[in-house]
């Protein structure tokens, strides 16, 4: 398919921020966000419209504190109490340099200006591009988009109710106006944490459009 990205809608203070479309989190990876691969046609159009794009990548060391299987005897999406407060297991996915972490081949941003990896620490999780899960860890990128002069974030990807929340919870507290593209976007779901979230970032001042 032929991409055109010549056609730039968006003002030069604006920047498209691509959460987590990798393989693992799409139908048929190690912890596929239902129907996660069916928001890429979305996000690439998006991405045409914006002359700045962001990707996260989400970028696990093999055995991450964050696993289910570093913990003998617990099962996936329990919850344990780490060091930082509470702590989702997973299935082990997006590991370093494994297919699973690379981006779904069908997403099409050739012109993105940072890919920004997280989770990268054994010790910790980091749901949000701007904080690691202790909420004190910076990822540099609040730095990166002042420094840059960019003043309205537009998020979308995956999942809904984890890294895009997070990312835009704090996009929000660091000053940033902030639109969620929620079609663009997927939830897992986790006991109505998919309702919870988009309540979340409406009273952050998160504007929702579809």
């Amino acid at each position: 398919m032929n991409h055109s990205f010549s056609a730039r809608s968006r003002d030069d203070r604006e920047v498209l921020i691509i959460v987590d479309v990798q393989n693992d989190f799409c139908p048929g990876g190690a912890l596929a966000v239902p129907d996660g691969d069916a928001i890429i046609p979305l996000v690439n159009r998006l991405a045409g419209e914006f002359a700045h794009v962001v990707l996260t990548q989400d970028w696990h060391p093999a055995g991450h504190s964050s696993f289910a299987s570093a913990h003998p005897g617990r099962e996936a999406f329990e919850t344990v109490e780490a060091p930082y407060g509470a702590q989702t297991l997973w299935p082990d996915h997006c590991v370093q340099a494994t297919p699973g972490a690379a981006f779904h081949p069908a997403l099409a941003a050739p012109h993105a200006q940072l890919v920004l990896r997280k989770g990268f620490r054994c010790e910790i999780d980091s749901y949000s591009a701007f904080r690691e899960n202790d909420r004190r860890t910076p990822t540099g990128l609040t730095a990166y988009l002042r420094e840059r002069g960019f003043a309205r974030l537009t998020l979308c990807g995956l999942a809904t109710d984890y890294c895009v929340l997070f990312s835009a919870l704090d996009a929000r507290e660091a000053g940033f106006a902030v639109e969620l593209a929620a079609k663009a976007c997927r939830g897992i779901d986790l006991d109505g944490s998919l309702a919870r979230a988009m309540r979340a970032m409406a009273e952050a001042g998160v504007s929702i459009r579809d």
